[in-house]
């Protein structure tokens, strides 16, 4: 993965026949829910399943729950979506892959951003011994308080 997938938000045929070609680039067969899952993440990072389950249904009424997981794992599978879970805390998918980048996650409100990797190739880290294993990834997580969060009363533990 070299490259940024981004598709845009606005429904229209411009932005359909992105998505259509991310999904046939990626070897997928495109669908409703495969277009609606993408549109839903747009705009969106770091949204949970539940948040694109109600972001899809809104946008084409109704579909089940295991139609948008089962496409949630299968645009993930593609590369074409990251997934990312913190410790405590559900699943969170976005669309920014194909660079080398991690999350800070809040402790108080649960809030998660993405914070660059400061030295921009894959895995940024080593650890002291592989074990033989060829390592492409190396998932960071920090944890704190966001802004809001600092300054209000404190999270309980």
């Amino acid at each position: 993965m070299t490259s940024n997938h981004v598709v845009p938000a606005a429904p229209g045929a411009p932005q359909a026949a992105a998505g259509e070609h991310l999904l046939r680039d990626a070897g997928l067969r495109v669908t409703g829910v495969r277009l609606a899952v993408l549109r839903a993440l747009d705009g969106h990072e770091h949204s949970t399943a539940d948040d694109v389950v109600r972001t899809v249904r809104d946008d084409l009424g109704s579909v089940s729950v295991q139609a948008v997981y089962d496409c949630l794992h299968a645009l993930t599978g593609a590369g074409l979506l990251r997934r990312m879970e913190p410790a405590g805390h559900p699943a969170r998918y976005e669309r920014r892959v194909g660079d080398n980048h991690h999350h800070v996650v809040c402790r108080g409100c649960g809030a998660v951003a993405d914070v660059d990797c400061v030295v921009g190739e894959a895995p940024c880290l080593m650890p002291g011994d592989t074990h033989g294993f060829t390592l492409d990834l190396a998932e960071v997580t920090f944890w704190g308080l966001c802004p809001a969060c600092a300054t209000g009363p404190a999270p309980a533990r």
